[in-house]
C-alpha cells in the first residue's frame, strides 16, 4: 500500500491524530466520513515555510477544500485566501478571513459576485478587459475604490502539469501582449492597481519544470510591470505544487524549488525591488491529509472477481473513481482501515453504492480479507474530494465531514 506520511496504526486499525477510526466514525454518527487531520496540514504548512525564501508567502486556495472550519482555520495558519466564487467568498467571510488578504479569481464572475467582492473591499484578480469595465461601473455606482490585480494569461505553460492553465487560447486571464492596454485603462479608470496574478499549471511532481515556470513568471512580470501605473505591491507566482497519489509518483522536492526560487528573487530587477511575492496552494496543503471513510454492506464473487460494496462511492469521491479529468485509471491509496495491520489477501474491487459501473474505487486492490461492516480508507482525500464530486446523484446522503487533530 502507498500510504502517504502521517497515519499510523492502533490495535490494529488505522488511526487518524493518534485515534482508531471506528472512534471518529461513532462521533460522527455515521459512514460515509470525510477526516481532515489538523495536524498534518500544519506539519506541511511549517515544512513549506522552511523550504521558501524568506518572505514568500503563502495563500491557501479554497477551491481544494471549502469546509467552512477548515478554511477558518487556514485562515490563521497562511498569508492569504483566494477564493474563486462568491460561495468561496462568502465562507472565507463567514470564517472571520480579513477581506484586505482575501483575492477573487475566476473568468466569469457575475455582476453580483463582483459587486459583494468591491462591497467587502476584496482584491480582484481581472481575467478580461470586460471584466474590468463592469467592475468599474459597480464600484463607481458603491462608491467604493476598486482594488485590482490583473491575472496575465503567460505566453510558456508548466510542463507536465495536470491541468495547463496557461500558454496558448485560455479562458483563464489576460493574454501577456493584452497586458499593456489593460494596465492603461486601469489607470485611466481611477482603480488601484496592486500586481499581476500568473497560474501556469497545476498537480506538478517535477522540480525542474516548477522552477523553470517561476522563472519565466519572474521575468515576464517584470517585463509587464514597466508599463504598470505604479510598481506591483503584489506577484501571485501561482502554485503547481503536486502531490504523490500513485506508487510511481516522487514527492516534489519543495528545498530544491525554494533554492531556485531564492537566487531569483535576489537577483530581480529594481522594478520589482518592493514587490511582495506568494504563492497559491490548495491540493499540496491539505490533499495529502485527508480520509475518505465508507463501510463495508456486502461482499460477493461475480465470474471469479471479489467485489466490495461500500456505503460511499464517486457521489463523494469522484476524483478516486478515475473520473474527474484522469486519462489512465489508477487506484488512489485504499486500505482496510478496520484491518490496517492485517496483511494482504487475494485482490478485490472495492465499488460504491450507486447503479452504475463507474462507481469503482479501487480496482483489484490488496487488501486483507475484508467483511461486513469493516471500515475503508481512501487516502488522498483532503482536496477535491466532497465539493468536487457529484452529492446530489442518486439522492443519497451527504457524507460527514470532521476537521480533528
Amino acid at each position: 500500500m502507498h500510504i502517504p506520511p502521517g497515519f499510523s496504526s492502533l490495535n490494529g486499525e488505522l488511526a487518524i491524530a493518534g485515534k482508531p477510526v471506528s472512534a471518529w466514525v461513532e462521533q460522527a454518527g455515521d459512514t460515509p466520513l470525510f477526516v481532515y487531520d489538523r495536524g498534518l496540514i500544519a506539519k506541511r504548512i511549517a515544512d513549506l515555510r522552511a523550504a521558501l525564501p524568506a518572505g514568500v508567502d503563502i495563500h491557501y486556495a479554497v477551491k481544494a477544500n471549502p469546509m467552512p472550519a477548515l478554511v477558518g482555520w487556514m485562515a490563521g495558519q497562511v498569508n492569504g485566501l483566494d477564493v474563486a466564487s462568491a460561495g468561496e467568498l462568502r465562507i472565507a467571510l463567514a470564517a472571520g478571513a480579513d477581506p484586505a488578504r482575501i483575492s477573487f479569481a475566476g473568468p466569469g464572475k457575475r455582476d453580483r459576485e463582483l459587486e459583494a467582492a468591491i462591497e467587502a473591499g476584496i482584491l480582484l484578480n481581472l481575467e478580461s478587459a470586460g471584466e474590468l469595465e463592469r467592475a468599474a461601473g459597480i464600484a463607481s455606482r458603491l462608491g467604493k475604490p476598486l482594488r485590482v490585480a490583473v491575472r496575465v494569461n503567460p505566453d510558456f505553460e508548466l510542463k507536465g502539469s495536470g491541468m495547463r492553465m496557461g500558454g496558448g487560447a485560455k479562458p483563464f486571464g489576460v493574454d501577456a501582449e493584452r497586458v499593456p492596454a489593460l494596465l492603461a485603462r486601469i489607470d485611466a479608470l481611477g482603480a488601484i492597481f496592486e500586481g499581476f496574478h500568473v497560474f501556469a499549471g497545476s498537480q506538478n511532481l517535477s522540480a525542474e519544470a516548477l522552477i523553470e515556470a517561476q522563472a519565466k513568471t519572474l521575468d515576464l512580470v517584470a517585463r509587464l510591470s514597466e508599463g504598470a501605473p505604479v510598481r506591483p505591491r503584489h506577484v501571485n507566482i501561482g502554485g503547481g505544487f503536486g502531490i504523490p497519489y500513485f506508487p510511481t509518483d516522487m514527492p516534489l522536492d519543495i528545498f530544491t524549488v525554494g533554492k531556485a526560487l531564492g537566487e531569483k528573487l535576489a537577483a530581480r530587477p529594481a522594478v520589482l525591488a518592493d514587490t511582495k511575492f506568494n504563492v497559491e496552494l490548495g491540493r499540496y496543503l491539505v490533499g495529502e491529509a485527508g480520509v475518505y471513510l465508507t463501510r463495508v454492506v456486502d461482499v460477493k464473487i461475480s465470474h471469479g472477481e471479489t467485489f466490495v460494496i461500500v456505503d460511499g462511492g464517486l457521489h463523494h469521491q469522484l476524483a478516486a473513481s478515475g473520473n474527474f479529468g484522469t486519462v489512465i485509471r489508477r487506484n488512489y491509496p485504499v486500505a482496510n482501515a478496520s484491518r490496517f495491520d492485517a496483511l494482504p489477501g487475494e485482490p478485490v474491487n472495492v465499488v460504491g453504492c450507486l447503479c452504475t459501473p463507474l462507481d469503482r474505487l479501487a480496482e483489484k486492490a490488496a487488501l486483507p480479507v475484508t467483511q461486513v461492516g469493516d471500515l475503508v480508507a481512501v487516502f488522498m482525500a483532503g482536496a477535491y474530494g466532497l465539493t468536487a464530486s457529484p452529492t446530489a446523484f442518486l439522492g443519497h446522503e451527504p457524507p460527514g465531514e470532521m476537521l480533528v487533530g
